[in-house]
């Protein structure tokens, strides 16, 4: 093995660059990258392959840091071997200007993780990888052989996210996924003995993980990679090496908790500069043996893939359909056509459940669109999630799947089964979809929203969307959580109310290559509507029943659209008067249409009037009045229950009419119509 006086120098580089970024920053958490700078050192200078002048090469390692509070750690390696992160950039950490441009690095496509997120975006990472290399490796062509390493910490490690995600990983038995557990007892709150003193490795043997202990995390650079040459042996199993470190090490407070948090002092800062060689006085330097060192790991890695590239030549010569396949998912394209699949109703076709025009969706497109996984978390029959001919991704030895397999068993952890998939997404070879119940997708909100700001691609199959579900009652009956997602930025929420809706949903879903989507799918059968197209819908609102000189427009989605419509014709037979019906099947979609659409599917001069069986927190943006349900359900068959709370023809009769005489004779203005446009 062997290290040099400049391997340490390169370590307290790392070290004092954290140091002094967080210092300037007056914020920031210096102490994990000065305790994970050695371990940082030998994996990314011995072990990972990557070429910084083409970060996106499929089969480069995967590095995620989970304990993301360290990222100056990351930013500073990425700085030193020559990503496109410039000494000003950090300089400039955290100012506006600087952060959005880094989280769209390759590297950084799980930005600034919450504890425990990174832990489960590496098994999907780590997922991916053993599927591709499923589909596509031959004899010869080892097209995919990369491993997964993640960084967590005692945070990480008690998260219920991370024991989710590595209960998984064992049972799948990923042994491309190599973890490094900064064991240095500090947490917020101060020492760990305050709340966290179980046995973290036996957790992990538990859960079929290979482990190591090195000792001295802080100086046995020998040590660390002999650990990780082992973990690299062991291809059955995960694997973990708790790594015993100092937080803050070099620093006056090292081994505590004020290393975590805050930046050091002015002399602290200083001090740590002068025990480790450089010059108290100065700040964001980087010694030119240290950029050369790096340079030339960045250069090997370079050549590694141009030999990748080589290969993959051969490999389409060799085997030219899935050749062409991988090229085709490398470009990031769909396949031609592929669109043509999706299903079309007629409004004279049967009523289905929308969560069977999903499987509807899903039995067409598979086919086509073989970079689509499907999962769910433990409610396969529910979900309806599952094609015919689906073979499950598991290990081969247990005789139930192949590492080709694209149908995930998620068990019963919706928050990994999201986090999962943001890994699987962000891998660049497949395309995820995960289904359970839309309640609990409350579960999985801590990886959803990382989804949305990580802009990656992930479909959410939310099945028994409302109080229609019926007998399971008020714990699985969804009140608040359509407005919590609405409210989300970049994720769009689907509520289809028909066949036609469904299919142009997953459209979008598919061709959105920077947003996750939410699909609200219902358990209980919905008619087809007349004036439904796949075109209509994706612009995410439509008129559905246009009438001429309405009195009400009523605007709804899934569900209770059809109910509406029935609505509008009790309005006219029992009381005579005109109404307009829009179905809005998506909200962040509809807003991204032009204002002169959206003002001529809700006009001025006409009171709008929402119906959804759900909260009405959100639906102000597009009525003037709402009728929802803002306390909890009921339990009982969903007719019975959507008649106590009036979710019936007459019910929203009653409501419209008290809409129209409370506009009569006032200027109404459309809700499109606002006095200033908000940040987007």
């Amino acid at each position: 093995m062997g290290y040099s006086d400049l391997d340490q120098l390169a370590i307290n580089t790392i070290r004092v660059l954290a140091v002094d970024a967080t210092s300037k920053a007056n914020s920031g958490h210096p102490g994990a990258p000065m305790g994970m700078a050695p371990v940082s050192h030998v994996l990314f200078n011995k072990f990972m392959n990557f070429n910084p002048k083409n970060p996106d090469w499929v089969n480069r390692d995967r590095f995620v840091l989970s304990n993301g509070h360290g990222c100056m750690l990351q930013y500073a390696l990425l700085h030193l071997f020559g990503y496109q992160l410039s000494m000003d950039d950090l300089k400039n950490f955290p100012s506006p200007p600087v952060t959005p441009r880094l989280t769209t690095l390759p590297e950084l496509r799980s930005p600034l993780v919450l504890s425990g997120q990174g832990f489960s975006n590496a098994v999907g990472l780590a997922i991916a990888q053993a599927h591709s290399a499923g589909v596509y490796n031959k004899p010869g062509f080892e097209l995919f052989n990369n491993y997964t390493y993640t960084f967590f910490g005692d945070g990480c490690a008690m998260e219920g996210i991370a024991s989710e995600a590595a209960s998984m990983a064992g049972h799948l038995k990923l042994g491309n996924l190599i973890a490094i557990y900064d064991d240095n007892h500090i947490s917020i709150d101060g020492d760990t003995k305050c709340a966290f003193t179980e046995d973290v490795m036996k957790r992990f043997e538990a859960y079929g993980w290979h482990t190591e202990w090195v000792k001295d995390g802080d100086n046995d650079l020998e040590g660390i990679e002999a650990a990780i040459r082992k973990c690299q042996q062991v291809t059955d199993k995960p694997s973990v090496i708790k790594l015993t470190t100092t937080i803050g090490f070099g620093s006056k407070l090292a081994g505590t908790g004020g290393v975590h948090g805050n930046p050091l002092k002015a002399d602290d800062a200083q001090h740590v500069k002068s025990q480790f060689g450089f010059d108290p006085n100065q700040s964001f330097v980087v010694p030119q043996q240290v950029y050369d060192l790096y340079q030339k790991h960045s250069a090997e890695g370079a050549a590694k893939e141009q030999e990748w590239n080589q290969l993959f030549e051969k490999y389409q010569q060799s085997h030219p359909t899935e050749g062409a396949d991988l090229a085709r998912r490398l470009s990031g394209k769909l396949p031609e056509g592929w669109e043509k699949s999706l299903p079309t109703y007629k409004s004279t076709d049967a009523a289905v459940a929308s969560r069977k025009l999903s499987e509807a969706v899903l039995e067409k497109i598979h086919d086509v669109i073989p970079e689509l996984l499907s999962g769910s978390a433990d409610l396969t029959g529910s979900n309806n999630t599952r094609w015919k001919n689906a073979v499950d991704f598991q290990p081969p030895e247990y005789g139930i799947g192949e590492w080709s397999g694209r149908y995930l068993r998620y068990g019963v952890r919706e928050h990994a089964m999201a986090a999962v998939m943001n890994g699987l997404a962000a891998y660049g070879t497949v395309i995820p979809a995960g289904g359970t119940f839309l309640n609990f997708v409350s579960y999985a909100a801590g990886a959803v929203r990382l989804s949305a700001l990580s802009r990656v691609r992930v479909i959410h199959v939310a099945t028994h969307d409302s109080i229609g579900l019926g007998e399971d009652g008020p714990t699985h009956q969804p009140i608040e959580t359509l407005a919590h997602f609405r409210a989300l930025p970049n994720c769009m929420v689907w509520r289809p109310a028909d066949g036609n809706e469904t299919s142009a949903a997953y459209y979008m879903a598919l061709t959105s290559k920077h947003t996750p989507s939410i699909l609200a799918l219902t358990r209980q059968n919905l008619p087809q509507l007349e004036n439904s197209t796949i075109e209509n819908a994706i612009r995410g609102g439509y008129v559905a029943v246009e009438t001429p000189n309405a009195a009400v427009t009523l605007i709804s989605t899934g569900s209770e659209v059809s109910i509406c419509i029935e609505a509008a014709e009790y309005l006219q037979k029992n009381h005579g008067i005109a109404a307009r019906v829009v179905s809005v099947p998506c909200f962040e979609v509809f807003d991204a249409q032009d204002k002169e659409y959206r003002l001529k599917v809700l006009p001025d001069g006409i009171p709008v009037l929402s119906v959804e069986a759900c909260s009405t927190m959100g639906w102000e943006r597009y009525s003037h009045e709402q009728f929802g349900l803002n306390r909890f359900g009921a339990s009982g068959p969903y007719k019975q229950v959507y008649e106590k709370f009036e979710f019936t023809p007459a019910g929203i009769s009653k409501r419209a009419i008290a809409t129209i005489d409370f506009y009569k004779g006032h200027g109404v203005r459309s809700p499109i119509n606002r006095a200033f446009q908000q940040i987007l």
